[in-house]
């Protein structure tokens, strides 16, 4: 199957809502924000007046969403440089291991050695996640220990 890698556009908004309710079942949640509000969050996040990120998506033969690569850039990284940080990366499991990840992989390191200042891209991916973890060591990427990820919703006020 053909696909085409691209930079999401606003027209986009629905089937990325759609795409992130997917994305959420890989996870194993059962429960869903309405759609009309999650097709809301993904027009602000992607394409407010102040974006939050900017997304790749991966668009089959038909026209339809099948993946998408979320990031954003993050400063500081190195000294004063900035990274892209990776949010998330999604490709349909019927579309697996035809070497859609690693294309969108290769498009997000020229997108962030295309912008200057600009000196690393990074990401994570849950330690239970063995099929994650074996896809990026396919790629030689390495891992690297010593990092804690903390987490606070929002709503929830610091003791």
């Amino acid at each position: 199957m053909s696909t085409t890698i691209r930079p999401a556009d606003k027209g986009d908004a629905v089937a990325l809502a759609t795409l992130i309710e997917e994305i959420e079942r890989f996870y194993g949640s059962t429960e869903f924000q309405p759609f009309e509000e999650r097709q809301a969050q993904v027009e602000e996040a992607l394409f407010g007046s102040s974006p939050l990120a900017s997304a790749l998506v991966v668009e089959d033969e038909a026209g339809d969403l099948v993946g998408l690569a979320a990031y954003s850039f993050l400063w500081p990284a190195a000294g004063s440089s900035h990274s892209l940080f990776l949010k998330e990366l999604y490709v349909r499991d019927t579309l697996r291991r035809q070497g859609i990840g690693a294309q969108l992989m290769k498009e997000l390191h020229s997108l962030a050695a295309a912008r200057p200042g600009c000196s690393r891209v990074e990401w994570m991916t849950d330690s239970d996640n063995p099929d994650a973890r074996a896809f990026y060591r396919s790629l030689d990427f390495a891992e690297f220990d010593g990092k804690i990820v903390y987490r606070l919703d929002a709503g929830a006020a610091p003791e």
